[in-house]
């Protein structure tokens, strides 16, 4: 049962009711070890932290950055500041220099929080630009601090200023006198148009998310829930508070690589994510069963077929199977599908939120397939992420992203552009008067910039106002859209559309290189480096084929016409992609001006 409490005591009313109960599951930086905290060791040390913030002087409504990977000291930070009415700023872990300075300076970040090393040297090369900057507070203890550096201090040390709770009376004070309409964080948005953001989210924004999924989101006490996205994600943040407020078990995943690995170590039973997870492992399990016997892939395309007609052309409608399909399905689900289910260390898998890129109904219909409850939604920063799911005990349809939650009204305005007003929609835009003016009409509704439509009550999206591209012949391309078509392929790993202003629709190709290279020596083909691979013609048309395949849904103006193998990815380094890997459409069209040039010449 959910208990939704502001955020500066929800911590603390768990451990009340939880107890010595498992809380949160984790690995300290660099361990090959899990560890478990309770909840009344979590109540403890959030205690200690807001104790320790209160003998450095924080105060009510100061902002303190963290600017770390996922890790058991961010969610004592975070909390340890909710208890003190301070608002936390989260910075991704691979943010640059330059953004972590832009931040620091425009919300007058005196404290700062880092996880490692590489966040650690750049927090002190920023520090004598960023005047309001007095102290840096490193999680990792291994993190050798400069010799030149007396502001540097470890979280350890930190925390023995609040070990005995030495301002705890002032600190239950502050917990009376929390508010709703207080300010809990500020996110920057990763900026794909521009300089970043600051999204300001009230405690009462989160306490109506909370309320809003109770019901419609299953997730309960009985759940082990592990982190793959960021906490500096507004998607992870909200489904973890979620998680909390109804008592999950948390696994936080430090290292994202190692995703897979975690969850065959810790076996959850829930995970938000993106769809390039689903993606990935969508094309490792057709890859593994391409290589399988005839006799196999036979065996296992039968049960996805089982698995397809009982989850979608049933469930999802609302209509029961009928017996026969059941008892085949309970069959093939004990076996086969469970057996792909344990591969990735989901024995006993509840629900799978998932949001944040276009989700190709192809994947989505595979996970359903194999009996993983990926549940589908919708959601920005500025609506403190979810507008839309699929939900609990409602039908619904692949290719859509759910129905609307609790009291978020939708409009479909001009431009089909998605409408927003409710109570988990962000007052506006730290110190941006001028975005705020723009952002909100005069009924009080934010503009996403999203297209999309409502049909029997769910929300359906088009595209990216921002990101469509309009060809020289006058055609709107929706890019997100095509290259979430290619992306299911086992031998395309990134791709980026081309067709703003051109004559007919182009692409960039980043290929799996693994999967390509044993391609070509299996068809004979030499090969010195990655260069030379993308720029032999058998490859290129053996890719371009691919693409041919997958894109005949298309329009025809929409279909890609010429492509590029790129022997190198996008990366956030070149500034190709932002923090949560979306591609900076701009910058990779200046980067690789020549190439797509090249493509266009007669």
């Amino acid at each position: 049962m959910q208990n939704n409490q502001h955020l500066s005591i929800l911590v603390h009313e768990q451990a009340k009711k939880y107890g010595s109960r498992p809380a949160l599951t984790f690995r300290m930086f660099g361990s090959l070890e899990w560890k478990t905290v309770s909840w009344n060791q979590f109540s403890l040390r959030v205690k200690q932290v807001s104790n320790a913030m209160l003998n450095l002087g924080i105060r009510p409504q100061e902002n303190v950055a963290v600017f770390s990977q996922n890790c058991i000291q961010y969610l004592y930070t975070d909390f340890g500041a909710y208890g003190i009415r301070a608002v936390t700023i989260p910075i991704y872990a691979t943010s640059s220099e330059q953004q972590i300075q832009y931040v620091v300076k425009d919300a007058n970040v005196r404290f700062l929080f880092v996880g490692e090393q590489d966040q650690y040297d750049k927090a002190h090369r920023i520090f004598a630009l960023c005047p309001t900057l007095e102290r840096i507070i490193i999680f990792d203890r291994s993190v050798r601090i400069s010799t030149h550096d007396p502001n540097a201090l470890y979280f350890e040390d930190f925390v023995a200023l609040g070990e005995n709770l030495p301002r705890q009376t002032q600190l239950e004070s502050l917990w009376k006198e929390a508010k709703f309409e207080d300010i809990c964080n500020i996110i920057y948005t990763s900026g794909t148009t521009g300089n970043s953001k600051g999204v300001i989210l009230t405690y009462g924004q989160y306490f109506a998310a909370m309320r809003n999924h109770n019901g419609p989101v299953p997730v309960g006490e009985k759940d082990r829930v592990i982190n793959f996205l960021p906490f500096a994600h507004i998607f992870e943040r909200g489904w973890t508070y979620l998680c909390i407020t109804q008592g999950a078990q948390l696994i936080i995943n430090t290292y994202p690589l190692e995703i897979q690995q975690s969850m065959r170590e810790t076996h959850p039973t829930c995970m938000s994510s993106v769809p390039r997870f689903w993606e990935k492992v969508y094309v490792g399990v057709k890859e593994k069963i391409d290589e399988s016997s005839p006799a196999k892939q036979k065996i296992f395309r039968e049960a996805l077929a089982i698995g397809k007609k009982y989850n979608i052309d049933y469930l999802s409608k609302g209509k029961r199977p009928p017996v026969g399909l059941t008892l085949k399905y309970r069959l093939v689900n004990n076996t086969i599908l469970s057996l792909v289910r344990q591969q990735i260390g989901l024995e006993h898998p509840n629900i799978f939120p998932t949001a944040g890129a276009y989700v190709s109904p192809e994947v989505e219909e595979f996970v359903h397939s194999i009996g993983v409850n990926m549940v589908v939604g919708y959601g920005l920063t500025e609506s403190l992420a979810t507008v839309s799911c699929d939900q609990k005990g409602k039908t619904y349809t692949v290719g859509s992203v759910g129905r609307p939650l609790g009291d978020i009204q939708v409009k479909i305005g001009d431009n089909n552009e998605i409408l927003l007003k409710g109570p988990t929609i962000t007052p506006g835009y730290y110190k941006r008067d001028d975005v705020n003016a723009e952002a909100f009409d005069e009924d009080g509704f934010f503009h996403t910039g999203d297209a999309g439509y409502m049909r029997d009550g769910e929300l359906f999206l088009t595209e990216r106002i921002k990101d469509l591209y309009k060809t020289s012949n006058g055609k709107y391309i929706a890019p997100q859209m095509v290259e979430g078509m290619l992306l299911v392929d086992k031998y395309i790993d990134q791709v980026a559309v081309i067709a703003d202003q051109r004559k007919f629709v182009s692409a960039l190709v980043v290929p799996e290189f693994r999967l390509v290279e044993a391609w070509a020596k299996e068809h004979g083909l030499s090969f010195n480096s990655r260069e030379d691979l993308c720029e032999n013609e058998q490859v290129q048309k053996m890719m371009m084929e691919r693409v041919e395949t997958l894109q005949q849904p298309l329009a025809k103006y929409e279909q890609i016409k010429r492509i590029t193998l790129l022997a190198h990815h996008f990366s956030m380094e070149n500034g190709e992609l932002t923090n949560t890997l979306k591609l900076k459409r701009t910058v990779i069209s200046k980067n690789y001006k020549d190439i797509i040039d090249k493509m266009y010449e007669e």
